[in-house]
């Protein structure tokens, strides 16, 4: 068993079900406090997306229940790579809006999908990722200038999973945020995840835990798969980002679940 690391004092938090208004934002900000959390991560998509979100009402939600905030921008019908320019110029037109409600919030960290629809025989790699590389760029310094931390993640299978986002470090600021569900899917065991947080501690802010019971995208709550946490976690001792459960859940009791079985691999 791996040496239990130091991580009581981190910011746990959890990416908001809101997309289908089965919960709303605030109802999760009540959740957040209710259940020990400390923020919680928007989905800005579906009946949460930018538009319908009410800046005001959540904002003195979070100030009330003192819960911090960090968002999810869209992504499923969102292309940074595709090779028609007006596209792109969309897509980055929409996340631009985006991050300033993000502000408006005052989410402190922006979690993006560096990808494309782009895939071939049409279009190679070759083409789309420049444009993907560019879109970063620019969405990492639109955020900046507005006091968000561009947070890219790792992806299941994708032009930028855990084995190739090292270009993504190399080619932009951008930080990270490491899914550890997806980098299951990719073939990682729980030793090669926590190496890989080991090796990358400087550029990871955000970690969603993404639970599973095998080597699938399901994100059922923690404990509920076979993740293996306290090895993942391990390396992480004062390491100073966040963590996000991200549960594919409507449920509040297995919120509350989740954040006990994950403070349990935390003893103080």
């Amino acid at each position: 068993m791996p040496e239990t690391p130091a991580m009581s004092n981190t910011p746990i938090g959890f990416v908001t079900q809101t997309h289908t208004g089965a919960v709303t934002p605030r109802e999760s900000i009540q959740w957040a406090d209710q259940l020990g959390y400390d923020f919680v991560e928007i989905y800005m998509d579906g009946r949460s997306e930018r538009t319908a979100l009410d800046q005001k009402a959540i904002t003195t939600a979070l100030e009330d229940a003192d819960i911090g905030c960090v968002v999810h921008l869209p992504f499923v019908d969102l292309d940074l790579g595709t090779p028609r320019n007006k596209v792109r110029e969309g897509a980055i037109r929409e996340l631009r809006a985006c991050l300033d409600v993000a502000a408006g919030l005052e989410a402190t960290k922006a979690v993006v999908h560096a990808s494309t629809h782009a895939t071939e025989p049409e279009w190679t790699e070759r083409t789309t990722k420049p444009r993907i590389l560019a879109s970063i760029r620019e969405l990492e310094a639109y955020a900046s200038a507005r006091g968000i931390e561009l947070c890219v993640e790792n992806l299941p299978n994708d032009v930028y999973s855990i084995h190739t986002i090292d270009e993504i470090l190399a080619e932009t600021d951008a930080s990270l945020t490491v899914d550890t569900g997806h980098a299951r899917v990719s073939g990682f065991s729980a030793d090669e995840t926590a190496a890989f947080l080991d090796s990358h501690r400087r550029r990871i802010s955000h970690i969603h835990i993404n639970d599973a019971r095998e080597a699938r995208d399901e994100h059922v709550p923690v404990g509920a798969g076979t993740t293996d946490f306290e090895t993942i976690l391990a390396p992480l001792a004062d390491w100073d980002g966040t963590l996000s459960v991200e549960a594919y859940t409507f449920a509040k009791d297995y919120m509350a679940l989740s954040k006990r079985k994950l403070d349990a691999c935390f003893p103080d």
